[in-house]
């Protein structure tokens, strides 16, 4: 089939596989240009087929010569649909990382359940024996406990008052007001429990019980908190309940590492476009300002930059740089820079639908966002026609099994 991008609100429901790949081999050759670092050897990424833990997985391999696990729940192809994206990133990811020599095993399916776990478990005991670096950075609207079965969904609200602000439809250019109710407290307790760090200790947890933490393991999960003209809907919203939840994990996590002499850690990252990111009022807006100032100072980073940067300066270094008074790794700290919100607050109240254009860099954003689904990808003819079924190489010998 002819695959094109088909944009649905702030989602696109097709992806396209030789894109995806693409913009894979892009972050693994922007690795590679930088060389190898001394890092982990054998590595679990839960959430690890877009953005942050993707960028994770490519890191950790083509960096440091690790071998990797992901996890992940992506849809394949029919003949009728293509598949997810993430599906297309691992397929991806595990062919480049196999033409190099390095081990990549992928498991599919419902990161939150205990089979998921079990699963996991089992791979790290044949293949790893134990695992010294646990990534967390799962994004899912919902959730189902795996020992009450209760069903958990988050929403995206402020709390103890309604919000009223600014936003912006990212494909139409249209600048509006939004006002959204304040959540319940019910809604409160789901979104924490789908975002906030009850899996993460779950998953910590477990593998301890199962001795496959090794001495030194680290684990670190991934969060934003972002700027004051964000706050109101994000950090001192529903999000931000479960981001607080996050870091009380860690904070658990760390004591009981102790014994193995391990950590876990949250760090704060800057914000970029990702599907969950395009689903919040007020944040397209604030990204396409905010990548307008950064690209101009030359200081704009993605997922992959960003992720380089944290394993090279901050996990694996010598001699890491500090982390802030409340023990987060500020990967954000470009975009937190005095100047850059400076800018952006001075011109929020101007932005239009007239003049958006020229004072963002919507445009920008509405790149990264197809690129997400392996669109807009230089060197790519989106009007060949191509299969949309690709294996992953990892989980096609369950089906070869099957009788």
């Amino acid at each position: 089939m002819i695959i094109q991008p088909k944009i649905r609100g702030f989602i696109c429901t097709t992806a396209h596989p030789a894109g995806c790949f693409k913009a894979v081999e892009e972050q693994v050759n922007y690795v590679k240009r930088h060389g190898k670092f001394t890092g982990p050897r054998n590595v679990l990424v839960i959430g690890a087929s877009t953005g942050y833990g993707l960028a994770s997985r490519i890191v950790s391999t083509f960096g440091a010569s690790a071998k990797t696990i992901g996890v992940f729940f992506e849809k394949e192809a029919d003949e009728k649909r293509t598949a997810s994206p993430g599906w297309y990133n691992s397929a991806a990811f595990e062919q480049l990382a196999t033409r190099d020599g390095y081990y990549a095993k992928s498991l599919n399916g419902d990161a939150y359940s205990q089979e998921m776990k079990e699963k996991a478990a089992a791979l790290i005991r044949r293949d790893f024996g134990q695992v010294d670096l646990i990534i967390y950075s799962l994004a899912s609207p919902r959730r189902i406990h795996p020992l009450t079965k209760e069903t958990y969904s988050s929403v995206l609200k402020p709390i103890g008052a309604p919000f009223a602000g600014k936003t912006i439809d990212a494909f139409r250019g249209e600048v509006k007001e939004v006002t959204i109710e304040p959540a319940t407290d019910e809604e409160i307790k789901h979104t924490v429990a789908v975002m906030g760090g009850d899996d993460w200790m779950m998953w910590l947890d477990y593998l301890a019980s199962e001795n496959l933490l090794a001495k030194g393991i680290k684990t670190v999960a991934y969060s934003y908190l972002g700027p004051m003209l964000t706050h109101a809907i994000y950090k001192n919203g529903t999000i931000g309940k479960a981001k607080e939840d996050l870091k009380l994990a860690a904070d658990k996590l760390n004591q009981k590492l102790k014994t193995l002499q391990g950590e876990a850690v949250v760090s704060v990252d800057k914000a970029v476009v990702t599907q969950a990111s395009a689903a919040i009022p007020v944040v397209p807006l604030y990204i396409s300002l905010l990548f307008k100032i950064m690209k101009a100072k030359g200081t704009h980073e993605g997922c992959i930059e960003q992720i380089d940067r944290l394993f090279r300066t901050y996990l694996y270094a010598d001699k890491s740089l500090p982390r802030d008074a409340e023990g987060f790794i500020r990967i954000d700290d470009r975009e937190m820079q005095e100047d850059v919100q400076q800018q952006i607050a001075a011109i929020w109240p101007q932005v239009t639908s007239e003049n958006v254009m020229s004072l963002t860099d919507l445009a920008g954003y509405r790149d990264d966002f197809y690129k997400l689904f392996g669109f807009n990808m230089a060197g790519v003819d989106y009007d060949s026609e191509l299969d949309p079924v690709v294996n992953i190489p990892s989980l096609a010998p369950e089906k070869e099994d099957m009788p």
